[in-house]
């Protein structure tokens, strides 16, 4: 069972529009595929204080993409480019990573999920990564994937690597914001190449199963990272 962190967002579907608990199909289908069921976990603000309550009920967790992460949570102000935060949702998702890290739970985060494990464990990001670079190597077509691929260099022995099987792979890449400091307990095992952006978040420790991605897996059907984490969560 895989805990799938959802955001509220406007939804239209039928004749209504209105607010909804919002996760993309493909991130369901690429646990379905690998034989796990998913579960998915509103911001209910609950969480925050009792987190238990959700992780009590789940093998793995798994934190997706979406708005940005509230600079305010890693001692920054906003930066003009950066998105509404949605404090909810932030708060929510930091207090069910902190809690499946503690237990030792299997911990997938995709794009704003790495970002998440990041600053759960005290790092910080780059607001902009074209104030950085330069160029919108990341995402230089907002809406699609399409034309937005790029290699991801990876660090032999990895989990990463294990994942992927090898130590160059293609992603499908959407984001403006990055790892910036990286946090307590947490070491880089993958960059981008071109211009060394962070690309994956590990354990310091090497173990367990705790992994951070800045790419978008479940665009790729054939991608063996969402089932590393199905697998990973697999009862005894």
């Amino acid at each position: 069972m895989i805990g799938v962190c959802a955001p509220l967002e406007r939804a239209r579907w039928a004749v209504w529009d209105q607010p909804a608990a919002v996760v993309a199909a493909n991130y369901l289908e690429a646990i379905w595929r690998a034989g796990g069921m998913a579960f998915v976990i509103p911001p209910d603000p609950k969480f925050v204080d009792d987190p238990d309550a959700v992780l009590d009920r789940i093998d793995g967790l798994m934190l997706i993409g979406g708005a940005d992460v509230d600079a305010a949570l890693y001692g920054q102000k906003s930066h003009p480019e950066a998105e509404a935060p949605m404090r909810e949702r932030d708060a929510v998702e930091i207090a069910l990573t902190r809690g499946a890290i503690a237990r030792q739970m299997p911990v997938l985060g995709i794009c704003r999920g790495i970002q998440i494990i990041n600053v759960a464990a005290g790092g910080t990001l780059w607001q902009h990564l074209p104030d950085l670079l330069g160029t919108n190597e990341h995402r230089r077509t907002t809406g699609t994937f399409v034309g937005n691929e790029h290699r991801v260099d990876l660090v032999e022995g990895s989990l990463a690597a294990r994942a992927v099987g090898e130590l160059s792979h293609r992603v499908f890449s959407h984001h403006h914001q990055s790892v910036r400091e990286v946090g307590a307990g947490l070491i880089v095992t993958g960059r981008a190449p071109t211009d060394e952006t962070i690309e994956v978040l590990e354990a310091e420790s090497g173990e367990g199963y705790l992994l951070g991605v800045q790419w978008h897996p479940e665009a790729d059907p054939q991608s063996p990272v969402i089932p590393s984490l199905v697998e990973a969560a697999r009862p005894g």
